[in-house]
């Protein structure tokens, strides 16, 4: 970046991708900070550069909201999401990918401050335009479907998010594999709706596998594998099987001050 700016100048596009990459590694190490000004940078030469409705300007765009977003800062991301969102459809369309990935972007937003109405009007639209343009079974629409029954499950919808997590869990078991680490997922939050209607069986069911699996593929110490042992856990605990809950936390307990450290936080998932 450095030599960039001294041969090229500041506003060359390679200085502007090198400091685009430079805030990308900020930001994979959550200093947000510094991230946030070298963006604020780029956006604003690309702007006068580029146009505000330029592909590159608002990809950059995008970064500073995800970055704002990783902070909690949820106005500030959503209106940059917004613009993004308008001008994308503008210059690009309703149905491409990166138009779609910020409407995606702008449901995580909404669903961030309990705004589920919003966020569910989003994901709907993205989840349709996805099936068409990219086919029901492309990673990405699994992903908005995924989404799409996280907000049902925040709002108690269980039969709802059942449905979907149903869907989005076998397709990914036929184009995946069964212990493909996004299929461990979905059989993870069909067993966490599952868990709360009460139906303890059919989510032990699950979490044996999801935990059985990710012991063989992550290894009996990697978070996934813990928290897959302490969701289980907790079933145990709920069907009335304390013995057993009990030594699986104490075991799970054990390893994660181990290996995450005494004050880490795991919640379930």
């Amino acid at each position: 970046m450095d030599a960039s700016k001294t041969k090229l100048g500041v506003d060359h596009p390679d200085t502007l991708t090198s400091m685009s990459n430079l805030a990308s590694t900020y930001r994979n190490r959550g200093r947000w900070e510094e991230a946030e000004q070298l963006l604020l940078q780029v956006i604003e030469t690309r702007k006068t550069k580029l146009g505000v409705d330029h592909p590159n300007t608002l990809t950059s765009m995008s970064n500073l909201a995800s970055t704002y977003w990783n902070q909690g800062r949820w106005e500030e991301a959503e209106q940059l999401f917004v613009q993004v969102i308008e001008a994308s459809k503008t210059k690009l369309g309703v149905d491409y990918p990166d138009t779609l990935t910020s409407m995606a972007n702008l449901a995580s937003t909404y669903w961030n401050q309990g705004r589920w109405e919003e966020g569910e009007q989003l994901e709907v639209q993205v989840i349709k335009a996805s099936k068409i343009k990219l086919g029901v079974d492309h990673p990405d629409t699994l992903t908005s479907m995924a989404n799409l029954a996280s907000t049902y499950r925040n709002q108690g919808r269980w039969e709802e998010a059942e449905q979907l997590e149903v869907q989005v869990m076998e397709t990914r078991k036929t184009k995946l594999g069964v212990d493909h680490p996004d299929t461990l997922t979905s059989m993870a939050n069909l067993a966490v709706t599952y868990w709360n209607q009460g139906r303890w069986e059919e989510a032990e069911q699950l979490e044996v596998q999801v935990m059985e699996t990710r012991k063989t593929k992550l290894g009996v110490d990697h978070p996934d594998t813990l928290m897959s042992m302490a969701n289980l856990a907790f079933t145990w605990k709920s069907s009335g099987y304390n013995t057993q809950a009990l030594e699986l936390l104490r075991d799970c307990l054990a390893k994660q001050k181990q290996i995450l450290g005494l004050n880490h936080y795991v919640e379930l998932a």
